[in-house]
């Protein structure tokens, strides 16, 4: 098609200028970048995990972005992030020990086992305190439990709380979950008690207020819950949400650096042993080859470790009497997190 039919089909006998009024200014898209570290968000009520990453990594302009273990919106407290390479060392957060602040309101049981449900079992007995502390040993130590209905758990390919939701029938198997410590930490008043919880992973704290209310024989739901800790990362390591923005926006515009509100990648690794090499073998192992070490000094056991070169991280391997082999090779350029860890 020549230049004088498109004329014809514009209805216009010449070309006209672009009206530049008529158009709207474009805007700049961030280019993304490599961020390596963890941000423990202290999540506010009502937000979701997933909404929590984003922002976070909106907030570093990061090109990759995860959590160690889901929040639910209703609940506050450690939300530990993990950004670029950080993200390889989220199974061992996620396998670590999880510090639980709950309250039992008493007297209802409800569908989702939490605020958020419509009560399906009502009673007017109250517990006393001392038939709470009595009823927790029986649920410490090794148990078998119940998930809730309304909980992420797949039954031949579905979620379960999808299937709660479309009014669908779930039965869910009792699973072991561990819960080191459980202890009552304050009775506000005869509705409610306050209680902490010390577990691993895979322990649904809103099935333990079920059950509890269920053994007292006055039913219960969790109203209130906070992650005071996961793995590492406590209180002492947690940044509010708009203490994180102010600081993003402060380095922005030249005061201060995004590294003050990361922690470094290995903060994660804290029970694993750590192994320093020579550059030599560093670059072996950069290499995903084995490294033997030979000598008296040389270790003389088998597991998981992490090695370090220089005082850097470079590698999660498994040590086999002297042998070191690779399994996750760091790749640290760009931002690194250097954010000291407080202390309490």
């Amino acid at each position: 098609m020549t230049e004088h039919s498109l004329n014809d089909i514009d209805g216009a006998s010449s070309v006209r200028a672009p009206n530049h009024g008529d158009e709207r200014p474009k805007q700049k898209k961030r280019d993304k970048r490599d961020v390596h570290g963890w941000v423990v968000l202290d999540k506010p009520v009502g937000m979701t995990s997933t909404h929590a990453v984003s922002v976070v990594k909106r907030l570093f302009g990061a090109k990759r972005c995860g959590h160690a273990g889901t929040l639910d919106p209703l609940a506050s407290g450690a939300l530990p992030i993990a950004l670029g390479e950080a993200t390889k060392t989220v199974p061992f957060v996620m396998d670590g020990r999880k510090l639980y602040r709950f309250a039992i309101q008493w007297g209802e049981e409800r569908d989702t086992d939490d605020a958020e449900g419509r009560a399906v079992s009502v009673s007017n007995e109250r517990p006393l305190p001392e038939a709470i502390r009595t009823l927790l040993p029986s649920y410490t130590g090794l148990i078998q439990q119940v998930p809730p209905r309304y909980s992420a758990i797949k039954i031949e390919g579905e979620r379960a709380y999808d299937l709660a939701r479309d009014g669908e029938h779930v039965e869910l198997a009792p699973r072991p979950v561990e819960i080191g410590r459980l202890e009552l930490v304050d009775v506000p008043d005869r509705d409610h008690a306050v209680l902490e919880a010390e577990c691993g992973k895979g322990t649904y704290i809103r099935s333990l207020a079920r059950d509890l209310g269920r053994a007292l024989g006055c039913f219960g739901h969790v109203s209130a819950l906070r992650r005071a800790a996961v793995g590492p990362f406590t209180e002492e390591t947690m940044i509010l949400l708009e203490q994180l923005e102010a600081l993003c926006h402060r380095a922005a515009s030249g005061e201060g650096s995004l590294a003050d509100a990361l922690m470094p990648v290995e903060t994660a690794l804290d029970d694993i042993p750590a192994l320093a090499v020579t550059r030599a073998d560093a670059a072996r192992l950069q290499r995903g080859q084995a490294v033997l070490l030979r000598g008296r000094d040389a270790p003389n056991f088998r597991g998981m470790i992490y090695v370090t070169v220089s005082g850097q991280l470079l590698a999660l391997a498994e040590l086999d009497r002297g042998e070191i082999v690779p399994k996750r090779v760091f790749n640290l350029a760009g931002l690194m997190g250097r954010a000291a860890r407080k202390k309490g």
